[in-house]
Formats: structure tokens, C-alpha cells, sequence
């Protein structure tokens, strides 16, 4: 999950309107009628792994889809691209500076991984997933972060997108199918009928439902997949190896679904570092993501010696929080360098006092481990469950993009109260017929 960077509205309630009625490119569809949604929400549970569709009293499927004309969905997507091609040759040159990993958090045992990996090569990629999270604000679309290490949510971007739509009564399709485009890249990288093994951490059913329902996909594409966890994956040769109770033997492929800064917690006999370096057996995503991971990459831009237009324009300005004002200005939230869940996100006016003081102690202690972001305004988008900040997550697989896992939060922050949406794009008629 990914977090949303906006503070409460800052503009007045004319400005809001105004934005809103002119500029903003997301508007919410139709409700569903209740049994056909029903029948959607029970195949999503039963189907297509989505175990969690409901957190305490509040429902996680929105019943309606969020709907972007063409136009602005294809520009949405190339500036996707863009930050992915920038993003990748980031990473490229990233590798062969190693004095800039430390500026980055990244933890001491990665960074001696990455070094091997500078010498002797890094494990190859198998697939290169990444999502960027976008929200439009009153400057124009925007991105929060992005998913650069283990993205998912596919299963919300992807099955329930088709079903909303089939049955949304609209002139409108799927922003794309992130899953069959995923699933359809590691089939080419792997022969038919080759093993591949999907590794998450135990206990985490959020993890897991990812890489069951990846698994499903990969077993359409005529492969073999075996659900795992780090500590039985072995390295002979540079080759990985499966020891578990339903296989045991090599695999053509590893899906990473465990996070980077996880990786040295395991013990010394997995040999982790060959998801990393030195190992034959491609990867995704390759270990080396954790660079641009961290969000203390735009500290390190300018060292980089690239341009990085698409970034610069889209990333809010992000500081290291010794040179921000983030305590006298509510302008600037802080968040820890490898946060991918939100629990860290913060500003004086989201946590309590005592959380607040906590936080502050925290980043006055480790400040390398921190940044301070600038603030947007997102702008509301009305829904039948009432006003909403979307966050529009854009899938690039292999550099091209291909959908969006959508979230709706009724508060500033992305997280696990947020509710999942489809995100559906209009036929051209059907927009111009509304200008």
C-alpha cells in the first residue's frame, strides 16, 4: 500500500469547486444494483484471493467505478513511462555509485550486497513491475511515490476492473489488465512448463493473497508455480532451488513478494544475497529496486549527473528533514526512508500529541533514516459514499504501462481503511459528449 501525500484542503471552497468542475479528470460512475455487486464481491473472495474484503465495519470494493476519459488516460500513462524510463536509468548508474547507497537508508548488509553486485554482476530481472502513484491535485497530476520494489494490489487492479465493468451499465472498459501483462512477460522469459517459485513472508495474508492469486495467472500461462517463503528457497551454483514438502528442485524464475529490507533478516544459509547478486535464475523484482525504494532517492538526483525531467516536475520538492521547516510549517510531512505501508507517514495534524512527539524524537535522532515532503492539495472527486481523494495507482511492466489500482480515502492518507475501486476509461464519444 502507498500513502497519499496530501494535506487537508488548504484553498478555499471556490477554488475547490472551480478545480473540481473544470480541470479534474476522475468522476465517479453509477452504483452497482446490490445483488450483481454482491455476486462480484463473493467471486473476488472466493475466486480471486481477494480475502479481505471488508476491514472491521468498513467494506474494502467500492460498488461503483471511477471513471477517466481516454485522453486523459493516455497522458496519464506517458508520463508513467516516463518516470519509468528515468527511474531505470537512475538505477543503472545508481549501481555504480556506492557512496551514494548510505544517503539512501539502505541497510548496512544491502549495501555490501549491491557492492557484490557492482563487481560481479546483478541477479538478472525477470520482469520489472512498478506502480506510481498518482493523485490530481489543484497543480495538475502528481505523484506521491512510487512501488519500485514489490508492488501489488493486482488482483484489484485487474479481475474486479473487468467484472465492475462488464456490469457497470457505462460505455466504458478497463484501464488495463496488469496481471495478464505481468504474467504474460514472465511466460515469455520462461520456457513452457518451467517452475517458479512466489515468495512471501508467512503470516501476512496481505502478501499472500498476492502471490495466490499471481500463482493462478501463471498456471493459465501453462507454468508451474509453487508458493513459498524465503527460507526454503536455496542457491547451488548460482542456480535457485525449491525445498518444500510439494517440490523439490530447481526453478526458472523467483517472484520476490518479500521486501528488500526484509533480505538481511534472513538467516546466513538462505543465501539471500543471490536474489541480489551473483545468482543465474532472474528475478522479479530484482533486488537492486531497493534503490529507488527508498524515499530519499530525490536526495541523491543531483549527484546522479541525469536530467530526471518527468520526476522533477511530478515528485513533490522532498528534503532531507535537517533542511526542511517541517516544524513550523504544516506545509511538509516526514516519512520514514523504506515506509511502503503508511505507518509512518506523519504530520502534526494526522497523529495524536504523544504520537506526534514520538515522531519527532525519532527524526531527531536518526534523521538519515527520515524525509521531509511537501504537501498537496488533492482535489475531491463527489461518490455516491460522498467525497473522496483518489490515488491512482499506474502499472509499467517492462517500461510500458498497463493499468491502475485505484484507492479512494476519505481523509488525506492512503492506507488500510482505503476502499478499492475500478478505475474504468470512457469511450471517446461518451467524453466528448460530456464537454
Amino acid at each position: 500500500m502507498t500513502v497519499d501525500t496530501a494535506a487537508p484542503q488548504a484553498v478555499d471552497r471556490s477554488t475547490t469547486v472551480q478545480v473540481r468542475s473544470h480541470a479534474c479528470p476522475l468522476r465517479a460512475g453509477p452504483a452497482l444494483p446490490p445483488d450483481v455487486f454482491a455476486a462480484i464481491r463473493r467471486k473476488m473472495l472466493l475466486e480471486c484471493c481477494k480475502w479481505d474484503p471488508q476491514v472491521c465495519d468498513v467494506a474494502t470494493l467500492a460498488d461503483f467505478p471511477l471513471l477517466i476519459g481516454r485522453r486523459d488516460w493516455d497522458a496519464v500513462c506517458r508520463i508513467a513511462e516516463s518516470l519509468a524510463a528515468e527511474l531505470v536509468a537512475a538505477e543503472t548508474e545508481l549501481l555504480t555509485r556506492p557512496g551514494l547507497h548510505r544517503a539512501l537508508a539502505i541497510p548496512r548488509p544491502l549495501r555490501s550486497v549491491l557492492l557484490a553486485a557492482l563487481r560481479h554482476g546483478p541477479t538478472p530481472c525477470a520482469v520489472r513491475v512498478l506502480r506510481f502513484d498518482f493523485h490530481w491535485t489543484t497543480e495538475g497530476w502528481r505523484i506521491s511515490e512510487v512501488n519500485s520494489d514489490v508492488p501489488g494490489g493486482f488482483a484489484e487492479a485487474s479481475e474486479f476492473t473487468r467484472l465492475v465493468a462488464a456490469h457497470c451499465g457505462v460505455p466504458a472498459t478497463p484501464a488495463g489488465d496488469p496481471a495478464c501483462a505481468w504474467a504474460r512477460s514472465l511466460a515469455t522469459a520462461v520456457a513452457g512448463n518451467g517452475h517458479v517459485a512466489l515468495l512471501a513472508a508467512p503470516g501476512f495474508m496481505e502478501d499472500l493473497q498476492v502471490v495466490s492469486f499471481m500463482a493462478r495467472r501463471l498456471a493459465g500461462r501453462c507454468l508451474v508455480p509453487h508458493l513459498a517463503t524465503p527460507s526454503q528457497l536455496e542457491w547451488r551454483e548460482g542456480r535457485a532451488h525449491l525445498r518444500s514438502a510439494w517440490y523439490d528442485g530447481p526453478v526458472d524464475a523467483v517472484v520476490r513478494f518479500f521486501q528488500a529490507e526484509w533480505l538481511p533478516r534472513l538467516p546466513r544459509s538462505s543465501r539471500w544475497r543471490e536474489l541480489v547478486a551473483r545468482g543465474r535464475t532472474p528475478v522479479s523484482n530484482p533486488g537492486t529496486a531497493v534503490m529507488t525504494e527508498s524515499k530519499r532517492f530525490p536526495l541523491v538526483w543531483d549527484r546522479l549527473g541525469l536530467a530526471l525531467p518527468t520526476w522533477r516536475r511530478r515528485l513533490p520538492e522532498t528534503r532531507d528533514p535537517r533542511d526542511a521547516p517541517w516544524r513550523r510549517d504544516g506545509g511538509w510531512l516526514l516519512k520514514t526512508a523504506l515506509c511502503n505501508t503508511g505507518d509512518t507517514v506523519t504530520a502534526r495534524d494526522l497523529v495524536p500529541a504523544n504520537r506526534w512527539r514520538a515522531v519527532c524524537r525519532d527524526v531527531w535522532l536518526r534523521p538519515s533514516q527520515w524525509v521531509a515532503q511537501r504537501r498537496f492539495d488533492i482535489v475531491a472527486v463527489p461518490t455516491p459514499i460522498g467525497d473522496v481523494r483518489p490515488c491512482v495507482g499506474v502499472y509499467t511492466i517492462d517500461g510500458r504501462a498497463c493499468g491502475a489500482y485505484t484507492r479512494l480515502a476519505s481523509g488525506p492518507v492512503i492506507d488500510y481503511r482505503s476502499i478499492d475501486a475500478a478505475l474504468l476509461v470512457e469511450s471517446a464519444r461518451e467524453e466528448e459528449g460530456r464537454t
